[in-house]
């Protein structure tokens, strides 16, 4: 039997903005590397306009890259975290 799983999925950034890794300088991250996450829990946060929106799993899976770099900016479409499902 073929095994199928270790499909890669990637998080994008819904809109322009900067990009934070936790929800205060002195908090830990949300996620880090092998941080295995169910759908819809927080990855990280994306400010734009000085308002905060929380970056949620699309699906339940594995942290396996964290491309943005906490504190930079964003682009609309850029890849923030690569997940693989289950």
């Amino acid at each position: 039997m073929a095994d199928n799983s270790g499909k890669r999925v990637e998080v994008k950034a819904p809109m322009s903005g900067v990009f934070y890794r936790q929800s205060a300088p002195d908090q830990p991250p949300y996620v880090e590397i092998g941080t295995e996450v169910k759908k819809k829990q927080v990855l990280g946060l994306l400010e734009t306009m000085k308002v905060f929106q929380k970056i949620k799993s699309p699906t339940s899976g594995t942290v396996v890259e964290i491309v943005a770099e906490n504190e930079k900016a964003l682009g609309d479409g850029d890849v923030m975290f690569v997940l693989e499902t289950d």
